[in-house]
């Protein structure tokens, strides 16, 4: 695994300072539309231990965060069922960004602007270690993934679709 350069503090990592987690810092090259297979392929990691922060809306236009894996999509009918809305779909680039206070590319679960609900593809769970990112185009972090639940409220889901 290359060896992380640090990158300055963002709301994400203050948010895991202030928690007492400990992370590791991953600089890669930021590669537009590149997605998590651009991330694992310059970090050297699985593509399935990145996870996609991704901000949804239900059909009250209600914000909520999904963590899924990163060679996965969403099935927006399964999370839609088991979270009880009547559907589930991405939110405008924009949009996300307003809610998040994040750039769509850079979206972390942590320190977001507004309190979201959060939901995490169960699997994820069960991983050793995961790459998240960390508020910050071209900066993932890496944590246990087992802190998820404790940190920002995450219900385990299960709507995982391979791509």
């Amino acid at each position: 695994m290359s060896k992380s350069k640090h990158v300055s503090e963002t709301p994400a990592t203050q948010f895991l300072r202030k928690q007492g987690i400990a992370f590791g810092e991953h600089a890669y090259e930021y590669v537009d539309h590149g997605g998590t297979g651009e991330s694992a392929r310059q970090l050297g990691v699985p593509e399935h231990d990145v996870v996609k922060t991704l901000i949804m809306e239900d059909e009250r236009a209600q914000p909520l965060v999904v963590l899924m894996h990163g060679d996965c999509s969403v099935s927006t009918k399964n999370l839609a069922r088991q979270i009880g809305c009547k559907s589930v779909q991405p939110c405008k680039p924009e949009v996300a960004q307003r809610h998040s206070g994040y750039m769509v590319g850079g979206t972390s679960p942590f320190g977001t602007r507004k309190r979201m609900p959060v939901y995490v593809e169960s699997s994820v769970l069960e991983l050793e270690r995961i790459y998240i990112n960390g508020g910050r185009r071209g900066y993932l972090i890496s944590i246990d993934p087992k802190a998820l639940p404790a940190l920002v409220e995450a219900k385990a889901v299960q709507c995982a679709l391979p791509e």
